[in-house]
């Protein structure tokens, strides 16, 4: 429950040396021994076990809960945040309850691996941050409600630093919000504290407490002297917290921005074991609320009214498999922040965020009506089933709502990568010569030459494709394809492709015809990587931050203007045969004479701040948040929502002709017509990249 931050590396020897081995004895001014900073190091195992009394008392707990419940009159799909949540007993009953959107935030390392590790023995999906109350890392306007429960509020020497508590929460709470606070009583805490005390907390450990009011009487100082009865005095400390008052606390909200301060029936819910209440004997309970206008981002000039955007999210109380843990850890969760926050910088919209897909069909069904599009950023699937993420768009037709990126038809076909290879060969687009394989026994069938990439057929963020991926024997391909078949499941079809040695290429393109972007190519850069190790962009490099493939880094690619620009155009070609809207991705890849082959076609491809279509949108000067703002305005222009206001073409490192997939893909045709009619039967087979017989080749073999 404490408010500070330090150097991260400060912050773990102190919570490894929290418990000062000696005592000062009889001390006259317990206030001297006060440090400024006392806060950074109480807040640890002796703390809990020196309050446990109150601290894992559940039915005190459900009592506090149950008067937020009753007094801010919350709803279970509020989004609300326990500030200095301490292990996070409040938070995670609200969790039980059924509430969803919900955090905590504390500056204690130590209590806040201890919440993490509750709401996962309890299977409770809740989100818990380590940082300073006085500098929140959230967007302006994120929360609905913020808490301060059980007396975790007035640590500071200075009130200035309570209100910068108070004004960040302010901050980030929406137009409307609540903030609830639960303070000691101190005009009772003045007249009512015990000077001494001492209590048993078990069989082997006992505190005696020295208390005393600071020297202008606004401040309670508190010294704790703990004993084990086996080693003696084992932590003497001190700490000291400001006693305000109902008349205090309101002009302390009020200077911070809040409008009407409400206080509530004192209350003093304690254990039925508890020996020496203290500081929690007598509380207040005070409420308040926050009149600002949205900012201007949802503001309209004149009469013009923010469009309402629905973002469709993956469900973070669900598991995801493609995951290393299997769940939403910190780095999704920064992930989901960093991207609300570039949302929030887009003029003349409103987000809200539906993540619950228990109840998503039937919120999408209640705000239909006020929905002006979905943003559509659920690419872990419905429940997180990536074969599911066709279902997503499948309900927002149903339903008639409008939304971003393709549609089922084409997230089914990407989703195949022998489908895509089939249709890429019927548009004379060369791939690497590759065989599907169900069962081991298709293997006897195999003519294709080693090095082969074992990958599975479908799938999603590279699962199933590592450093081991890799065969150079029929020995190496079977134990290949056992051991992923284990991680993956058994039923699971491959592809078997040849490995090609060179470049690795991205084209992202954002947009729709006759309006196109496309983005800077972009190549993986594999000089971080160990010479022994393939040079493969799989698993680890997206997932994996201690593996050597975490220092692959996305450069400008380095091409040839031919093969640049043949690159481009069947990109487009594929965009539009696919059916791909809004923004899609390409993967290709270059063989061992630098000529490129297509790998996969990536409709709604990751939208993540640090992913492969944000990196080449900032290779254009494309800002996160204008990356996201374009993949909008193409969706509202395709859906003739309003005026559109499209990506404006800006200098690229690599200039492309802006003609639309359309236009791209019936030059392509002409040019494949035109080849075909002066070249002989053998040559109609070959690839529009190749004048080599090694393409006709490639294309009778798979």
């Amino acid at each position: 429950m404490t408010l500070n931050n330090t150097d991260p590396n400060t912050r773990r020897r102190r919570t490894r040396c929290t418990v000062q081995k000696k005592t000062f004895g009889p001390v006259d001014d317990l206030e001297t021994h006060v440090r400024s900073d006392w806060w950074q190091t109480l807040f640890n195992s002796l703390y809990l076990k020196t309050d446990a009394d109150l601290l894992d008392d559940m039915e005190v707990t459900r009592k506090e809960v149950d008067l937020i419940v009753s007094i801010l009159g919350v709803s279970p799909e509020e989004k609300i945040l326990d500030l200095c949540c301490g292990q996070g007993r409040h938070i995670l009953e609200l969790a039980r309850r059924g509430f969803s959107n919900i955090e905590g935030y504390d500056r204690s390392q130590y209590l806040i691996r201890k919440a993490r590790t509750r709401a996962q023995k309890e299977n409770l999906q809740v989100r818990f941050r380590e940082g300073d109350a006085r500098k929140l890392p959230y967007p302006s306007d994120t929360f609905d409600i913020v808490t301060i429960m059980g007396n975790s509020f007035g640590y500071f020497d200075s009130t200035l630093q309570d209100q910068k508590v108070l004004e960040e929460i302010f901050r980030v709470l929406k137009p409307g919000g609540r903030v609830f606070v639960d303070v000691v009583d101190g005009d009772y805490m003045k007249k009512s504290f015990q000077p001494r005390s001492w209590e048993w907390l078990d069989r082997k450990y006992f505190v005696c407490r020295e208390r005393a009011l600071s020297a202008d009487g606004d401040r309670l100082i508190c010294r704790e002297v703990i004993s084990r009865i086996d080693r003696g005095v084992i932590a003497d400390q001190f700490y000291a917290e400001r006693l305000y008052n109902k008349g205090s606390l309101f002009e302390l909200l009020t200077a911070s921005g809040f409008s009407s301060p409400t206080f509530h029936t004192t209350f003093s819910p304690v254990s039925a074991v508890t020996q020496d209440a203290g500081m929690m004997e007598q509380r207040i309970l005070v409420s308040a609320s926050v009149e600002k206008p949205w900012p201007p981002s949802l503001h309209a000039a004149g009469n013009k009214k923010p469009m309402n955007i629905a973002v469709v999210l993956g469900d973070p109380r669900k598991e995801d498999q493609v995951k290393p843990a299997c769940v939403f850890d910190d780095d999704d969760f920064d992930t989901l922040d960093r991207m609300k926050k570039a949302l929030a910088e887009i003029p003349f919209m409103k987000f809200t965020f539906l993540d619950r897909h228990e109840t998503l069909l039937e919120e999408l069904k209640k705000k239909a009506a006020k929905i002006d599009l979905v943003l559509n950023l659920c690419d872990e699937g419905f429940n997180n089933d990536p074969t599911k993420e066709l279902h997503v768009p499948a309900l927002l037709e149903q339903l008639n709502i409008p939304y971003t990126g393709a549609g089922p038809q084409c997230l089914a076909f990407c989703y195949d990568k022998s489908i895509i290879r089939g249709l890429a060969r019927e548009m004379r687009i060369p791939v690497a010569k590759g065989m599907l394989v169900t069962e081991d026994s298709e293997l006897s069938k195999l003519s294709l030459s080693f090095p082969l990439l074992v990958k599975p057929n479908s799938g999603d963020s590279s699962f199933g494709i590592t450093q081991k991926s890799i065969a150079h024997s029929r020995e190496e391909l079977l134990e290949i394809l056992a051991a992923t078949r284990e991680k993956i499941g058994s039923n699971r079809p491959f592809l078997l492709e040849e490995f090609l040695p060179g470049k690795d290429i991205s084209v992202g393109i954002i947009g729709n015809p006759p309006a196109c972007t496309v983005l800077p190519i972009t190549e993986e850069d594999y000089s971080g990587v160990p010479e022994d190790l393939p040079k493969i962009c799989g698993y680890e490099a997206k997932w994996i931050p201690g593996s050597p493939y975490w220092n692959i880094k996305s450069v400008l690619a380095d091409l040839p203007e031919k093969t640049r620009k043949e690159i481009v155009k069947c990109c487009l070609a594929l965009f539009t045969r696919l059916g791909c809207r809004d923004y899609a991705r390409f993967d290709w890849r270059l063989d061992a004479e630098g000529k490129p082959k297509l790998l996969e076609v990536n409709p709604n491809p990751g939208w993540c701040w640090d992913g492969h279509l944000a990196k080449m949108a900032a290779y254009a000067n494309i800002s996160y948040s204008e990356m996201l703002k374009a993949i909008i305005e193409a969706a509202k222009e395709r859906y003739g929502l309003g005026a559109s206001e499209n990506l404006e073409p800006r200098k690229m490192p690599e200039t492309t002709p802006r003609k639309s997939p359309d236009e791209c893909a019936a030059e392509f045709e002409e040019e494949i017509e035109a080849r075909n009619g002066i070249d002989s039967e053998n040559n109609r087979k070959k690839s529009v990249f190749s004048k080599t017989s090694g393409t006709v080749q490639a294309f009778e073999s798979i």
